[in-house]
């Protein structure tokens, strides 16, 4: 989780006003394609120019000249907002924009725009490996672990080393890890059979070191991740779920130099936690679980896709047939105890607390008749699919920490393909709704952003415009097109603060630097790739626990009581990147490349 003991709140005490005659514009900083819808926001305090126009940056010459459209809504300290549509302007370069006296960051427009992101994503995947790390070149946390709440006497030994550091912090979760190893997995299912391929790079081999090894870089770290899920199945009814607790938030620490001690004696055994279905914690804070259906369903997601895609090579043929028996046995153990395994927290009040569990069986299931063309899993995947329903955060204003995660749906998109047309129709209502709230729900702020900012907004940044990319994959209705667009270039810098929301992308463009990472802490390094969490409500950032930032503000004029960001490394609620954000925004652009 993304949570620190760190100092005291510090609340915002020194105003900085933002130049009343200053002009500011957003644009996407990655560029666009040809074929993008391309949109800009300009706004201030005054009357806005009413004209704009777009630079050559080589040439100097006016390519594009228009209005500029008046869009309703205050924002911080600016009460003009106007948008800027250049969609027309598909020759490929790098251009400025300019509206008055203000001038973009430069931008491009090719064919080829955004191509390279998803493996651009995967550099911070790499860096958060836990057991062998090569961003340290070290193996780490090589005692995990000692079992609790298990069928074995507590403190039993069990190899659950490998798999991902979850963020800023070193605890490893199936309940994240499952969700982020299925969905690279799908990420890739989407494209290889297609000419998108070719944008999953082959640059690094099996333990995430620079050298080529035959297999897409996407799917080195998608085994990464299976390998680790298998160890937490040891047995066909057994299945671990958490490796550490919040014991683990005593200050930044290189991973391979672990000081924490969970019991065991300092940087030795870490705590594994038995998924039972039953409320977990070892101190004052429980949990509220009472079943295992969200682990058992995204887990038999993963290992399903993992079958399907390696099935045909001859050199992971064994290990699919294994993904697809635990994917079988995991699944079973889903309906056994249909409900809820939520994460355990320790010493503090944070965890990840899930409530939905049927649209993880609904995606299990489709995989895992994709896998063996069983009727039973179809079956399953329909009852499992009207339970889910429309059930979400899409069109509330509040919601818990991770309480529907995923994020998105991916079920109802992975069934639709497989069912009878009334059945498609019922699927692709459910998402039509879903996004509709979010319209709805977008007409708030003059950006048009549909998500309510709670923690780890940049997530559901990223499934909203995943779900709307598919929504039109399987109705081949575009009306969300400029919708998803639009939460697009949100988290690449069309936003108040105009700055990208992945470290180091794009490279000469305004990103995170001072993140809540111990690479950032401890060795002053940029990583590629990660997607921090993203603005909160003002109230959020002042009411959790260790938050604070040094002042003054240097974003204080664009900060608003909907939404605040500070690229602040005492800020976990919006400046910590994370796992799981990361891997499901490398489907987000798998599908988008795509469309």
């Amino acid at each position: 989780m993304h949570m620190k003991t760190l100092s005291a709140l510090i609340l915002l005490l020194i105003p900085v006003m933002a130049n009343a005659s200053e002009v500011y514009i957003r644009v996407n900083q990655a560029g666009f394609a040809t074929v993008d819808f391309k949109m800009a926001m300009v706004f201030g305090q005054q009357s806005l120019p009413g004209e704009f126009r777009i630079i050559n940056a080589d040439t100097g010459a006016v390519v594009l000249a228009g209005r500029v459209k008046p869009v309703p809504g205050v924002w911080g300290q600016f009460d003009r907002h106007g948008e800027i549509d250049f969609s027309s302007l598909k020759s490929e370069g790098t251009y400025i924009l300019e509206a008055g006296a203000a001038r973009s960051p430069k931008f491009k427009i090719s064919r080829t725009a955004n191509a390279e992101i998803p493996d651009q994503l995967l550099d911070f995947m790499r860096q958060q490996r836990c057991g062998y790390n090569p961003f340290v070149d070290a193996v780490c946390h090589s005692f995990d672990g000692r079992t609790a709440f298990g069928p074995e006497p507590a403190g039993t030994y069990l190899n659950a080393i490998g798999g991902w550091h979850d963020a800023g912090d070193q605890l490893k979760y199936l309940l994240t890890s499952s969700n982020a190893t299925a969905q690279m997995l799908l990420a890739y299912e989407l494209v290889r059979n297609g000419p998108e391929r070719k944008n999953f790079a082959d640059k690094f081999n099996n333990f995430g070191q620079p050298g080529a090894n035959g297999i897409p870089d996407i799917l080195d770290e998608a085994i990464w991740g299976l390998n680790w899920m298998l160890r937490l199945h040891p047995a066909p009814d057994q299945l671990y779920h958490q490796v550490a607790d919040d014991r683990d938030h005593k200050g930044f620490r290189l991973p391979h130099q672990e000081t924490v001690d969970y019991g065991w004696g300092p940087g030795s055994y870490r705590v594994v936690y038995f998924a039972d279905g039953q409320p977990q914690g070892l101190r004052q804070y429980k949990g509220e679980s009472d079943g295992v259906a969200n682990l058992a369903g995204r887990y038999a997601a993963a290992m399903a896709l993992g079958y399907q895609i390696f099935e045909d090579d001859p050199r992971l043929r064994s290990f699919a047939n294994t993904l697809l028996q635990a994917g079988r046995e995991v699944y079973a153990l889903g309906q056994a105890k249909e409900g809820v395994q939520q994460g355990n927290s320790y010493g503090a009040p944070y965890r990840y607390a899930e409530t939905t569990w049927a649209d993880d069986m609904e995606w299990g299931a489709a995989e895992l008749f994709r896998a063996t063309k069983d009727p039973r899993y179809l079956r399953d995947a329909k009852r499992y699919a009207l339970i889910a329903g429309t059930e979400s955060w899409m069109g509330k204003h509040e919601a818990g920490h991770y309480q529907f995660y995923p994020f998105m749906n991916a079920g109802h998109f992975r069934l639709y393909d497989l069912v009878d047309a009334r059945t498609k129709k019922q699927l692709a209502a459910f998402y039509r709704e879903q996004i509709e709230r979010c319209l709805k729900h977008g007409e708030s702020n003059p950006y048009r952003i549909g998500v309510p900012f709670i923690w780890c907004s940049n997530n559901l940044v990223v499934a909203l415009a995943t779900q709307c990319l598919f929504y039109e994959r399987m109705t081949g209705d575009r009306r969300y097109r400029v919708f998803a667009a639009k939460h697009l270039d949100w988290l690449m810098g069309k936003n108040p603060w105009g700055t990208s929301m992945f470290t180091g992308i794009p490279a000469d463009g305004v990103y995170p630097k001072d993140v809540h990472l111990f690479a950032n802490a401890l060795m002053k390094k940029m990583i590629r790739g990660g997607l921090v969490d993203g603005p909160v409500y003002r109230k959020v950032f002042q009411s959790l626990r260790g938050v604070s930032i040094r002042e003054p503000d240097p974003l204080a004029a664009f900060q608003d009581e909907r939404a605040v960001y500070h690229d602040d490394i005492n800020d976990y609620s919006t400046n910590e990147p994370t796992m799981d954000g990361t891997a499901s925004a490398i489907l987000l652009w798998a599908a988008y490349l795509r469309g």
